[in-house]
């Protein structure tokens, strides 16, 4: 299952420089709550306005990005969740769903039908709105606005044409829906939708009526909303009113000469408002003369409506909205008329213009009166009076009441001279801009951001260089070694409007070459594939706005291919490097297919079989159409394919990265270290934008918060040695050697073998631990930005290219540490608390921002939200840090939480990182070496300051996790904020959904910030939570049987529910519009993790989502967070005692997790977290998911409250298969880098286990001591039922099983000594009986001899066991037998077999009672039967209350001690002997 957040915690910020970004405005729409406009523009991007309800001025808040093409409809949509949120579709299909609270992109599609027009409209009078669409195509769509789903297809059976325009109203009177459309060619249709059309969605449904008018082409049709008889329509040149009983022409209204009519609509029964395509609206008054009888009456009713007109029966034009500065601009403005509620119940109607310089106009439509009508009637005046707008407002002149000016990426060298192109060289921190005048300056990437952001800053100038090549502006920038190792890490290469490329040694600062084989503006540079022939390996490709593609060789410095014969411009490259083809696609749908060898033309293909071979590569990459003058179009996509070609892909590919080589040893062989460099994700990212071609960079930082995790914890790991990982518990080596060595045989080949085998495994890691210290002596900046030869021809190439890249780093310097410092600067709640903030500046090195940060938020398919430094205008950064950055959104305010406390955390278990002076402050474990007192003084002063650098870590995480709502709420109160700022707090669902990231930090984090705030809101919060979540959870109706007798995950699943389940009542508009039963057969679950792998490969906005979706996204939401709820709150969400008789209101609706007699949604809960362990591994369900690990976890947390609806066997045996099914080298829990899924399966389960046996320990050894009985008898029937026992879980989990063995006798003894007999069996199924011919059980398996119960004979090789029934389990190791005798009548305290084994004492305190036993064979010979007979019994003195500890009994009470053959002696614990003879 999909969640709607990206899988990797991306935080961007903007970099906005002096300059506001161009917005031609080609959409225009008010949100429901008329608080906020949203303007589209022709470049793609959408803006989102804060408008003031008093005076209507508009402020620019934010950008909302992520279409490719110009935005032709916006339109508004509003459920039952109280969602704001609004639909855009732009001019090629694309369709976006988002949420203006929150700034995220709910949902995204690409259609194949281009709308033009999209009314929002509620069927039956319901709050969910349907959209019915129109455009070029023949039918009429309806789409479901969350899901962008067709739902209905309203089609025509007469004259199917293209829709110009639709109305959707509902008659008075009526039960059904009534759709209005307009063809283009002039014909009415009505469709009548109905209760039966709403049910059957999935067929079309026919009009009912058509007529043929004469309109052309219009543009809009609307039905009045005070009488539905009139309809006025639009078209260019005329503006008509119709009526609606049966479409006769009442009267028009001609354009004047040069304009024409855009769209109208009704002020009142008379009155209307059309404007033109210059933005001016004209308000008309309808003939008076068809008023006749009682003026309030409807129009159509009075008897002459339908008379003969006269010449004064024209509308009366008497107001006229303009602009008092009109200009003309290259676009038409985009207007629409709005009702608006105001305050105190008023409706105002008001007319929203935006232009294309980003201008936005609100005109309020004046109420004019009919006297006062008459009286402007009777004023002979040639032209109408005028009314201006009551508000404009634009980004430019947003940008310019900004003070102090938002900062650009290099203004701190020269403001004046604007940056074209960019590119951050993320291996040497080098940023690279290419400006305006030609010049390119590459400057130090993090020095910069730090200047520009914090205070207390200096500007680092001395390390920029400047190179001097270009005679006009540089557009576009390569750094080839960036992309693949196989080029030379110094060269860089750089395109101009001039027509050259230019190739440069970045360390010298010199031009190596300089090519010009284009005639015109370079605009893309690209790398061949790596499987090309060795000359064009060494080449990269380059496009040209002359429609002419090249392949410049760098090693020979010449022109490779030159493939100039293209007509128009190329959209998209691929190859065929196998066949040394190159093919081009150009904008009409050629292909040109070039040989690079030979640079000759093989073949021009056109049609189907162009799309056939494109489709058929397998390299591509996408040609950004940013030089194109009007056909693919957007210069926009360059920063969002740059970003998802350059950084997103390496960001979602970061669950395979890793470090330590003990766990990645077996698994993934020797690999390179440049291979994990590759696989990692990079922390830091400046990328550039632009709204068009023709304005300058925007650039935006974008934070990798995992990554970033994953890079500290690869640096401290990397400086520790295997035995020092050990020691701090990071890794658990030796302690799995040493529990699995019991599980394997104990013959003297198998002892070589393994000792062989751990020799290896020692020599494998002292060379492991070589390295690591190899690679730390060459500094960490180089060991993070190391990259791996693809073949060892290569391999001492690139060591001479590392020795020649220039980087002067200090040795205590740290890229990744300095990362930190700034990203946890920019997030932290500055002057929430003065004392922590006085600790970060001066003990941490954190430093305060200088102004507001203009954060940004990523959304699913990668569109962002990107915020304008215009709001809220004038803020001081104060205000910002401690309250304005958790105001903005409840998404970003999750994302910036999790990752300030994962950091935080992070930086707490690192040995005392801090950042001072500009420096990083590490101080390491010492040395166990001889040190002077000094030493010893200056090492217990860095001890100190270690303490205090982890307290001030704690600190910041507690104040983020804890007491941020708290603290800003009453700064909140304190300060008397703004209405408009209202304290986002984080997302409980999405938390829920990173439950079990695979980041160990994020998953903490997340964790921690979810209980938090389930502490936070309390008891009702928490039955609140509930009620809304529990309709989502699914319910189960036997998925599935046993299949065969394998002992294997998917066949653990038996039937999970009774006969007597009861299904949750689930609305039918949230299951779906079928109304079936949300029983899930098998597999119906999908993999939440790597939801948005799919995108990796194609288009994002490609994808198709649908209502099963987003249900299946809800549905794994909802066992997440209701397991959690059960786990840790379960007692207190069910009924509520204190007020559930006395407050009805209190009352639940949905059964609880308490301990009262109903525990439906605990046991619903519990039936849907054992169906994610015990499901089968599918495609939608892979065996190793986040969502099958939070099942496992939440069943470990919360295994008391869900015990009784589970089948206990079937949960240990799936979580001990999966831990089988890990490496055997898993690290502990503490271990932060990521594991692979398997081996993050394997942690879990083993985590989970050990919460299970802890909280019901007599649950998981009787449990494990039943499958341990059915193990020995298929065991003696294995040959028979022709089993393989080596594959059984039981036989494999062994190790496993003795871990939680020897776990529950450390801690829990009092609960182990109760169930001795059992323990017993289980740990001699586990031990090889191998180990107990030569050695006692003490030294076998010490943890079991803590127990006085239990004594071993290695001499007859057998163990006794008293239980506390005072019976005794006599185990024959040889004969693989057990005995049982009633030895006593209560409990045995002990037991002891004499040292010739030939007698045994048992003793039993409560009984006051001593025995002995013999053991003597019956029969001739002795060869019958064995007898265990007691051959004497003494009476004791019971023993002194001293010694009795209460209700527990401790391990060594008493215990029993032969000092002869024949004597034995009652040792107590406080030191008496009592002695007895036999």
């Amino acid at each position: 299952m999909a969640g709607p957040t990206s899988p990797h915690l991306v935080i961007p910020l903007m970099l906005w420089g002096e300059s506001s970004p161009s917005h031609c405005i080609s959409a225009i729409q008010i949100s429901h709550d008329h608080c906020t406009l949203v303007t589209g523009s022709h470049d793609g991007q959408l803006c989102v306005w804060v408008m003031d309800p008093n005076t209507y001025k508009a402020t620019p808040k934010c950008l909302l990005v992520g279409h490719t093409a110009s935005i032709v409809c916006l339109v508004a949509a509003k459920n039952t969740l109280e969602m704001e949120c609004i639909v855009s579709s732009s001019e090629n299909g694309e369709m976006c769903t988002w949420d203006l609270i929150d700034g995220q992109c709910i949902e995204s599609v690409k259609l194949p039908q281009i709308h033009s027009h999209i009314q929002s409209y509620s069927f039956g009078g319901t709050e969910d709105a349907s959209l019915f669409c129109i455009g070029n195509y023949p039918e009429i769509l309806v789409i479901d606005p969350f899901t962008l789903e067709i739902i209905m297809n309203l089609t025509s059976r007469v004259h199917p044409d293209w829709m110009a325009a639709i109305h959707v109203l509902r008659p008075t009177r009526r039960q059904d829906d009534v759709v209005l459309g307009l063809t283009t060619s002039g014909v009415v249709k009505v469709w009548t939708v109905g209760a039966q059309d709403l049910n059957n969605l999935g067929e079309p449904v026919l009009e009912h009526e058509s007529k043929q008018i004469r309109c052309l082409s219009a543009t809009s049709m609307t039905c009045c909303l005070y009488n539905q008889r009139t309809v006025i329509i639009v078209s260019p040149k005329y503006w008509q009113i119709y009526d609606a009983g049966d479409f006769s022409l009442l009267c028009s209204m001609a354009s004047r000469q040069g304009e024409s009519w855009v769209g109208g609509d009704f002020l009142a029964t008379d009155r209307v408002i059309v404007w033109n395509n210059a933005g001016t609206g004209f308000i008309y008054r309808l003939p008076t003369n068809k008023l006749k009888g009682h003026v309030m009456r409807c129009v159509v009713e009075s008897k002459d409506f339908h008379n003969k007109s006269s010449e004064e029966d024209f509308p009366f034009l008497y107001c006229v909205l303009k602009l008092a500065d009109e200009q003309k601009f290259p676009c038409p403005p985009s207007i629409r008329c709005s009702l608006v509620v105001k305050g105190d119940g008023r409706l105002v109607k008001l007319l929203l213009r935006g232009d294309a310089n980003g201008r936005v106009s609100v005109f309020s439509i004046p109420e004019v009166t009919d006297n006062q009508l008459e009286q402007i009637q009777q004023l002979d005046f040639d032209n109408p009076p005028i009314m201006n707008p009551q508000s404009c407002s634009s980004l430019a002149d947003a940008w310019d009441a900004i003070y102090p000016k938002p900062v650009g990426v290099l203004s701190h060298v020269d403001n004046n001279i604007s940056v074209t192109a960019s590119l951050y060289i993320t291996t040497q921190n080098r940023l690279v801009c290419g400006r305006a005048d030609g010049s390119i300056v590459l400057v130090n990437g993090l020095a910069t951001l730090k200047s520009l952001l914090l205070q207390q800053s200096q500007n680092d100038l001395q390390n920029m260089l400047t190179l001097e090549g270009h005679t006009s502006r540089v557009t576009c920038l390569l750094y080839p070694y960036q992309l693949h190792t196989r080029y030379d890490p110094v060269q860089l290469v750089s395109g101009g409007a001039d027509f050259t490329l230019c190739l440069w040694d970045i360390s010298s600062g010199t031009l190596l070459q300089k090519f010009c084989v284009q005639v015109g503006e370079i605009a893309q540079l690209l790398v061949p594939p790596a499987n090309s022939s060795p000359r064009i390996l060494q080449c990269i490709c380059s496009v040209a706005k002359d429609h002419s593609v090249s392949l410049i060789s760098l090693k020979e410095r010449k022109c490779v291919l030159l493939a100039s014969r293209h007509l128009f411009p190329v959209t998209c490259i691929k190859w065929r490097p196998l066949d040394d083809f190159m093919m081009v696609a150009c904008s009409d749908g050629t292909l040109y297919v070039w040989q690079m060898e030979t640079g000759q033309l093989d073949r021009v293909v056109h049609g189907m079989s162009a799309e056939e071979i494109l489709n058929a590569c397998d390299e591509s990459v996408s040609i950004v159409p940013s030089f194109q003058e009007g056909g693919l179009a957007n210069p926009a996509v360059h920063f969002f394919r740059g970003l998802k070609h350059r950084n997103i892909s390496a960001i979602r590919h970061a669950a395979l990265r890793g470090l330590n080589q003990l766990q990645h040893a077996s698994a993934s062989g020797h690999h390179d270290s440049g291979d994990h460099a590759k696989d990692r994700g990079v922390p830091l990212t400046i990328q550039g934008l632009r709204s068009n071609a023709s304005e300058k960079e925007f650039h935006a930082v974008f934070f990798d918060a995992e990554a970033l995790v994953v890079q500290l914890l690869h640096e401290e790991y990397s400086l520790m040695s295997p035995n020092t990982l050990e020691t701090h518990g990071l890794i658990n080596q030796s302690e799995y050697q040493k529990v699995a060595a019991l599980t394997h045989s104990a013959s003297p080949d198998a002892q070589k073998k393994i000792a062989g085998i751990l020799a290896k495994v020692r020599e494998s890691a002292e060379n492991m631990q070589h390295k690591i210290q190899s690679r730390s002596d060459a500094g960490a900046s180089v060991r993070s930005s190391e990259r791996g030869a693809e073949d060892d021809g290569l391999s001492n190439n690139e060591n001479v290219r590392q020795r020649q890249i220039p980087h002067t780093l200090p040795n205590d310097w740290s890229l990744t540490m300095e990362i930190a410092q700034l990203l946890l600067s920019l997030l932290h709640g500055w002057t929430l608390d003065k004392d922590l903030d006085h600790a970060c500046q001066n003990r941490l090195g954190l430093a305060k921002p200088k102004s507001p940060v203009c954060f940004g938020l990523i959304s699913r398919s990668g569109h962002m939200m990107l915020m304008l430094p215009t709001w809220p205008a004038g803020e001081p950064v104060d205000h910002f840090t401690s309250f304005g950055h958790w105001a903005i959104s409840s998404t970003l305010t999750t994302n910036h939480l999790l990752a300030i406390v994962a950091l935080s955390n992070t930086l707490m278990s690192m040995n005392s990182a801090a950042f001072t002076d500009g420096k990083i402050i590490r101080q390491f474990p010492p040395r166990e070496i001889a040190r002077s007192s000094e030493d010893r003084k200056g090492e217990e002063s860095s001890m100190v300051l270690d303490v205090q650098t982890k307290q001030g870590w704690s600190l910041m995480a507690t104040l983020h996790c804890v007491l941020l709502p708290d603290k800003v709420q009453e700064l909140q109160l304190l300060h008397n904020s703004s209405v408009l700022e209202v304290f986002r707090k984080a997302q409980i669902e999405m938390l829920a959904r990173r439950w079990q990231d695979r980041c160990l930090e994020i998953r903490e984090a997340a964790q921690a910030l979810l209980l938090a705030e389930l502490e936070r809101v309390g008891v009702d919060g928490r039955k609140s939570l509930v009620d809304k979540w529990a309709t989502f959870l699914p319910t189960y109706a036997d998925p599935f049987t046993i299949i065969g007798s394998s002992l294997s995950v998917g066949s653990n699943a038996a039937n999970l529910t009774g006969s007597g389940t009861q299904n949750l009542s689930i609305p039918s508009q949230q299951w779906g519009s079928d109304g079936s039963s949300p029983a899930r057969p098998t597999g119906e679950y999908e993999a939440e993790e790597d939801h948005d792998d799919e995108d990796d490969g194609e288009d994002v906005a490609l994808r198709r989502p649908n209502r099963s979706m987003e249900l299946k996204r809800r549905q794994a939401t909802s066992v997440v967070l209701l397991g959690v709820i059960g786990a840790e709150f379960g007692q207190d969400v069910g009924e509520n005692k204190r007020t559930g008789e006395a407050d009805p209101r209190k009352k639940k609706t949905v059964e609880g997790f308490g301990l009262g007699p109903n525990q439906n949604l605990a046991r619903l809960t519990s039936k849907a977290l054992t169906y994610l362990l015990l499901a089968p591994a599918t495609p939608k369900l892979p065996l190793h998911t986040s969502l099958r690990r939070a099942a496992i976890d939440l069943i470990g947390r919360g295994f008391t409250v869900w015990e009784p609806h589970l089948d206990v066997s079937k949960v240990l045996l799936s979580m001990l298969e999966l831990c089988c099914e890990g490496d055997k080298l898993i690290p502990s829990m503490s271990y932060g880098l990521p594991l692979s899924p398997a081996a993050d399966s394997c942690r879990t389960s083993r985590h989970a286990l050990t919460l299970i046996a802890t909280a019901r320990p007599a649950a998981f050894i009787t449990t494990m001591a039943r499958e341990v009985a059915r193990y020995i008898t298929l065991q003696q029937n294995a040959q028979a039922l022709n089993v393989n026992l080596a594959n059984t879980t039981l036989a494999r989990a062994k190790p496993e099983i003795l871990r939680v063995i020897e776990l529950l006798i450390d801690k829990m003894q009092a609960d182990i000594s109760d169930l001795l007999v059992e323990v017993t069996d289980i740990v001699l199924h586990c031990v090889d009986h191998g180990h107990l011919k030569g050695r006692s059980l003490s030294e076998v398996f010490p943890s079991l001899c803590r127990f006085s119960q239990i004594t071993h004979c290695s001499s007859s090789r057998r163990i006794a066991v008293g239980s506390r029934n005072g019976s005794l389990a006599l185990y024959e190791l040889r004969g693989q037998k057990c005995q049982y005798i009633q030895a006593h009548n209560a409990e045995i305290t002990a037991c002891a077999f004499s040292p010739d084994g030939k007698n045994l004492a048992s003793y039993s305190s409560t009984e006051n009672r001593l025995s002995f036993w013999q053991q003597s064979a019956t029969g001739v010979f002795g060869l019958g039967a064995v007898q265990t007979r007691c051959v004497k019994t003494y009476t004791t003195d019971p023993v002194p209350q001293c010694v009795r500890p209460g209700s527990t009994i401790p391990l060594r009470m008493a215990r029993l001690q032969w000092h002869s053959g024949k004597t034995v002696a009652i040792m107590l614990s406080d030191g008496s002997e009592t002695r007895y003879h036999l």
